[in-house]
């Protein structure tokens, strides 16, 4: 659970208005050294977009004209925050053939939603995914967006008949719960009923349930919430920052990303890095102090640290203090802060 944020730990926060920054411990110049290298490039954000190598992945390259998911088995959902539940689908999808998790893009914009952070950053994705290859026959699978304008008003039969004749769907895998179609009109079972007509197949399974804090949900207001996992329930743990259970729910540590802006560049304070809020580029946790983090730069594990979250600022506070000196300014663009782990 999270610590109360202390309004100062063993010194001031306030962060310096110069471009030249102050280094920290060696453990800090060797942090900013190392982000010095890492560049962001137009396509992804440099290493956070290279995903480990991937075994047997025997996916075909669609012919010319076809579409990237013909011929394999799609998994439908929202993918919000890419759960142990959404893990599940992916898992059965790959058992049937190549795994794909189709979601639709655009849908706050369409439906007038309030915009919101992201549980997992874009460009982050990629690695959640990779991570899932091992249980996935070592194939990781591939996201696949629909502009949800263009299916917003489908009956539930011209959405299957689209995944048929315009994607080449082969099969498709939801949960018990998935609804689909004009005003979510369409359910679980005349999805079946409809894929049989268009001779794909058709997987449904049940639900993820959480089963530690089922008893903690049953009056909530979400009709939709019979005690599954899911990312309202994983947004509501980052609420209160209850960093195990989040970790429980995502089968993995959080993992927070920041991109420093040219107007709010990172800044080194002895043996501490102080971001502002402005450069998240997904949902952080409650304000607090949180221990048993790591700090990463890319894929590669840099330092671990207490990371303490105040109303304005990001502070990472590496564990091994060192002695101040100073530094010139450094290309510092990009990190990352894993929450603790499952078995902290």
């Amino acid at each position: 659970m999270v610590s109360p944020a202390p309004a100062l730990l063993s010194r001031s926060y306030a962060l310096p208005n110069g471009g030249c920054l102050v280094a920290p411990n060696e453990n800090l110049r060797r942090l900013a050294a190392r982000c010095s290298h890492f560049q962001i490039t137009r396509s992804g954000f440099g290493g956070l977009n290279q995903s480990p190598k991937v075994l047997n992945d025997d996916r075909a390259v669609p012919s010319e004209g076809l579409s990237p998911v013909a011929g394999g088995i799609v998994a439908l959902g929202k993918f919000d925050a890419l759960h142990i539940g959404h893990r599940e689908l992916a898992i059965q999808a790959s058992k049937i053939g190549s795994p794909f998790l189709l979601s639709f893009v655009g849908m706050a914009e369409v439906l007038g939603w309030e915009p919101r952070a992201p549980i997992v950053a874009k460009c982050d994705r990629k690695r959640v995914l990779s991570s899932w290859a091992p249980y996935c026959g070592n194939i990781a699978p591939a996201e696949f967006h629909i502009d949800f304008s263009s299916v917003r008003h489908l009956t539930p039969q011209e959405f299957v008949e689209k995944l048929s004749k315009d994607l080449g769907v082969r099969g498709v895998v939801a949960g018990e719960n998935y609804r689909f179609g004009y005003k979510a009109s369409g359910d679980a079972s005349e999805l079946v009923r409809l894929c049989k007509e268009y001779n794909m197949g058709a997987y449904i399974i049940n639900s993820v349930m959480d089963r530690n804090h089922y008893s903690q949900n049953t009056n909530s207001s979400d009709l939709k919430d019979r005690g599954q996992v899911s990312s309202t329930r994983v947004r509501r743990a980052l609420a209160v920052g209850d960093m195990k259970y989040v970790s429980e729910l995502l089968g993995r540590p959080h993992r927070l990303i920041l991109m420093a802006k040219s107007q709010e560049p990172f800044t080194f304070s002895r043996n501490k890095v102080s971001a502002s809020k402005l450069s998240l580029l997904n949902l952080a946790p409650k304000e607090g102090l949180y221990k048993n983090c790591s700090v990463f730069v890319g894929d590669e594990k840099i330092e671990s640290c207490r990371v303490v979250i105040d109303a304005a600022y990001i502070h990472i506070e590496m564990d091994d203090v060192g002695s101040c000196s100073s530094s010139g300014t450094r290309d510092f663009q990009l990190l990352s802060i894993e929450f603790g782990n499952l078995h902290s």
